[in-house]
């Protein structure tokens, strides 16, 4: 039973990440102010009900579907799985190959309906990842006052918070508040976490308020949160060699958070508590410009909210309104790390780079011009055993 401050903005959330790691969900909610202060409470209590509701008949997997109560079991129930963090394997991530032919069609789909990307991000790159959305066929807004968040999450597309200069904090937690209940997927760039203890504090306000989709970080962005001193930073930057075992770094997160986890690096690994994968594209010259790894997180969120535009759009009539995020976040994660790796691969064999500024010009170049079929001769997708 979960209790204190559940709202119909937040009952999803709550629901979402109150799920227990091998898949039992909660039993019930003790809701009060927001019947009792209701100018309609038989109204309100309803609408909490069909949230309920919603939720637990969106798709439990088999083998936890008897922990779920019997009030909200239903003959309609799927067995497609309604958290993030999904309690029974997807049989489309049982091959890299599928994973990688999916993620380049998740190209297709950006271009097809040019998602907005809303974007909180720090000063250094707002430029730069403005120009990332546009050459990926996405339409960004940079937008930080919270008065506009709750208008801007009803739009169909993707948020991404990257608080690289942490000085929109009220804006942040305002916009993945509403995004969770607008069923927007959230891509959080903690970067810089562990540089100090504002950083941290920061981090954990907001994953306490709101529900991340992805969370995207470099080692030591990803040991800060974990809470282990395994891998040191400085500043934005991780120094040492990293994990000892980056794969389990990345599950362990993912199903401590109930969320896709992207750790960036000379090798990126990516799970979602339950698959991992690891992406071998990129280049040097990457971590020689400033803003690549926001750059990334960009292209994430991009992926992202083209394929939540589509599930939505595709899957109108029958939505499955428990579910946190609609679309396949997983693969629309990979496919964000690949866009912007393999356009450094093919930016990097271009005559024309003598340095860190001609390669950042023909790399935007080559994210306008990158196609599916690129994606799939060059991506380098492995799936890691754990």
């Amino acid at each position: 039973l979960v209790i204190g401050g559940i709202k119909s903005v937040n009952l999803l959330r709550v629901l979402h990440g109150a799920v227990s790691p091998g898949g039992k969900p909660v039993d019930g909610i003790a809701v009060i102010s927001e019947i009792i202060a209701s100018q309609d409470p038989r109204a309100s209590a309803s609408h909490l009900v069909s949230v309920l509701h919603s939720f637990f008949k969106a798709g439990p997997s088999p083998k936890s579907s008897s922990l779920i109560p019997s009030i909200f079991k239903s003959e309609t129930s799927t067995a497609s799985p309604i958290y993030l963090v999904p309690t029974s394997p997807n049989p489309a991530h049982s091959s890299a190959d599928t994973i990688k032919q999916d993620a380049a069609h998740l190209l297709t789909l950006i271009k097809r309906y040019t998602p907005m990307i809303h974007q909180i991000t720090n000063n250094v790159v707002i430029n730069q990842s403005a120009n990332a959305t546009l050459a990926l066929g996405a339409s960004p807004i940079m937008a930080t006052a919270e008065a506009e968040q709750e208008d801007l999450a009803r739009i169909p597309g993707g948020l991404l918070i990257n608080f690289g200069t942490v000085t929109d904090k009220e804006g942040m937690l305002s916009a993945g508040k509403w995004a969770n209940f607008n069923r927007k997927p959230v891509v959080f760039d903690p970067v810089g976490v562990g540089a100090t203890g504002f950083r941290k504090s920061t981090a954990k306000e907001l994953l306490d308020t709101w529900q991340a989709t992805v969370i995207k970080g470099n080692p030591g962005e990803i040991a800060s949160l974990l809470g282990t001193s395994e891998v040191r930073s400085r500043g934005v930057d991780s120094v040492g060699s990293g994990f000892a075992n980056p794969a389990e770094a990345v599950l362990t997160l993912a199903r401590r958070e109930r969320c896709i986890v992207v750790m960036t690096g000379s090798t990126d690994y990516i799970s979602n508590g339950q698959t991992v994968v690891k992406l071998n594209n990129g280049c040097d010259l990457l971590g020689n410009i400033t803003g690549s790894g926001c750059m990334v997180g960009t292209a994430v969120a991009t992926f992202c909210g083209a394929a939540s535009v589509d599930a939505l759009r595709t899957n109108a009539e029958d939505s499955k309104k428990g579910a946190l995020v609609e679309g396949d976040m997983f693969v629309a994660a990979i496919a964000g790390v690949l866009a912007v790796t393999v356009a450094a691969d093919i930016a990097v064999t271009n005559e024309r780079v003598k340095g860190p500024a001609s390669f950042l010009t023909q790399l935007l170049d080559e994210l306008y011009a990158l196609t599916p079929e690129k994606i799939v001769e060059f991506g380098k997708v492995a799936l890691v055993q754990v």
